[in-house]
């Protein structure tokens, strides 16, 4: 089991550069704050969040980044980690930063509109596009979005295709893996606990 991060006992630098998530230990030690990260970051360009300057606050010890509204703003495109000349890599940062928050219980709110797509994996052994986000799906797209998926089928069949879903016994062994590592536990948490505070 993953050591949760725990502000009185373990240094928040330590901690990311340890985590299963950082794929380069040192790389996060070698940082120079050249900026390069924030400068091709999509996220920074239409936001306020600044890769560069969240791992500043890593590196200074300042767990106030944790619950920094901007992480949430990152895309996981690893663009910053392509681009870093010091080797590190913000966007996993970033992942390690938004599991911290996750178990302090302080990211319901950005959590909540995603756990479709787990309840996706759980019933239909696939992801999918969470129903929650049809109709700014459609909003954005327009009907022919709407006609489309609701004869995705009829489509794929006609290119010669197989079914979107996996077969019956694919989507019972994907979600009995789910369920036994404690993803469907997991997700539950997150619901009831979003339940509890309203």
């Amino acid at each position: 089991m993953v050591e949760k991060f725990r502000e009185d006992s373990l240094d928040l630098e330590e901690y990311i550069s340890h985590n299963i998530k950082s794929s380069k230990p040192k790389g996060l030690l070698k940082c120079v704050q050249c900026g390069m990260c924030t400068s091709v970051c999509p996220a920074a360009q239409h936001s306020n969040y600044n890769p560069r300057s969240m791992v500043e606050c890593v590196l200074e010890g300042d767990t106030a980044v944790i619950e920094d509204e901007d992480i949430w703003y990152c895309f996981y495109c690893y663009t910053c980690h392509s681009i870093c000349p010091a080797d590190n890599s913000p966007c996993e940062v970033n992942q390690v930063l938004r599991q911290i928050a996750v178990d302090k219980g302080i990211a319901d709110d950005h959590l909540i509109p995603f756990l479709g797509f787990g309840d996706s994996f759980l019933n239909h052994g696939i992801g999918g596009i969470p129903e929650n986000f049809f109709p700014e799906m459609k909003e954005d797209i327009g009907d022919d979005w709407w006609d489309f998926k609701t004869h995705l089928d009829d489509v794929r069949n006609h290119l010669g295709l197989d079914p979107v879903f996996p077969s019956e016994e694919a989507i019972v062994e994907v979600s009995t893996i789910l369920k036994s590592c404690g993803f469907e536990d997991r997700i539950n948490k997150i619901r009831n606990h979003h339940k509890d505070e309203d």
